[in-house]
């Protein structure tokens, strides 16, 4: 499935829910659902910055796709977590840099989170936009 594929997919999950309770409470369900972060990974270099709680995210590639990894000590920033993989992991570098995160908005996540989370948000796509640079770089 392409990016924008998935990106609907969430955006049609999302909105056959009736209120942000039920929303807030998928996403935490998503997070919990994802397989942790190998505890070497869990190191300072890859904490993203930006973010109130605690991020860890890795990339790497798999022959022309980047693979994403992340994990959060936060359990809604782990379903935000969850969001972003399953939208941008599995992708090449050039289509994760072609599609912005058009489902955040569609969803209404950037009205529905606190500042401080959405701005965390904005931090965890930033990192996931300079891996997909810096392996585009490689190729």
């Amino acid at each position: 499935m392409n990016i924008e594929e998935k990106q609907r997919q969430i955006v049609e999950e999302f909105q056959s829910m009736n209120n942000w309770e039920e929303r807030y409470k998928k996403i935490i369900a998503r997070g919990r659902s994802m397989s942790p972060l190998n505890p070497k990974d869990k190191t300072d270099s890859n904490i993203v910055k930006g973010c109130q709680s605690k991020v860890w995210m890795i990339a790497r590639m798999d022959g022309p796709n980047m693979i994403i990894e992340a994990e959060s000590d936060a359990s809604i920033v782990q379903g935000l977590i969850s969001l972003l993989v399953e939208v941008y992991s599995n992708q090449s570098p050039s289509e994760i840099l072609q599609h912005p995160p058009k489902f955040i908005e569609e969803i209404g996540l950037g009205a529905n989170l606190s500042q401080t989370r959405a701005n965390g948000l904005a931090s965890m796509v930033k990192q996931i936009k300079f891996y997909a640079i810096a392996f585009q770089s490689q190729l």
